[in-house]
């Protein structure tokens, strides 16, 4: 059975001011934080569909903020202590800390999340979800952050971005790095879509 996030793993519903951090972090750091709001609960939703919480194993959430799709992956079913969150903003890691306890929260960069993970994760996780403004890095390095997120996962796992570009975030390669997209979410402002990527079988 689902578990509503207002029972398990939320002590307090997302406040107003979440929209005045986002607007704060990206006038501190516009290149890390991406974004000058949260996600809307449209696109969080959409985002956590392609993790299948029957699936045993932990989610990888890179870039959570203040917690929309952490939000979206307990209601549809994943225990707390299943989501490890890699966060780059102290104020957001305290935020997520107090909002959503049992779950794993990390002060790191998303972007060496290998060396963050590979000795804490019990298990291949069953995906990725992430956030982050990969634009502002060039296209090998989002190669290889994809790349590392494969290696932590259980074979055919997702990596789940969401983008409010028309082009695919991370360069797709025939044979090694393949995705899908989703049609647009009209309801988040803006509009974005979600890419599901994946490594084929060997």
């Amino acid at each position: 059975m689902l578990h509503s996030p207002h029972r398990r793993g939320v002590t307090e519903k997302p406040r107003l001011n979440d929209e005045m951090r986002f607007l704060q972090s990206w006038f501190q750091s516009p290149l890390k934080t991406g974004a000058v709001s949260p996600s809307g609960r449209a696109l969080a939703k959409m985002m956590a569909s392609y993790l299948d919480p029957r699936q045993d194993g932990p989610v990888i959430e890179l870039g959570p903020g203040t917690g929309p799709v952490t939000r979206a992956l307990l209601a549809r079913g994943f225990a707390p202590e299943r989501l490890y969150l890699i966060e780059y903003n102290r104020e957001f890691c305290a935020l997520l800390r107090k909002r959503y306890p049992g779950v794993t929260v990390i002060h790191g960069d998303a972007y060496a999340m290998y060396d963050t993970l590979h000795d804490r994760l019990p298990a291949p996780a069953v995906g990725t979800i992430s956030s982050l403004p990969l634009f502002t890095k060039p296209p090998q390095e989002r190669d290889r952050m994809v790349n590392e997120a494969f290696d932590l996962s259980r074979p055919g796992a997702p990596f789940v971005q969401f983008t409010y570009a028309v082009v695919s975030p991370i360069p797709l390669k025939p044979g090694e790095i393949h995705g899908e997209v989703s049609p647009r979410v009209w309801w988040n402002l803006p509009p974005a879509r979600v890419w599901a990527y994946r490594r084929p079988s060997a």
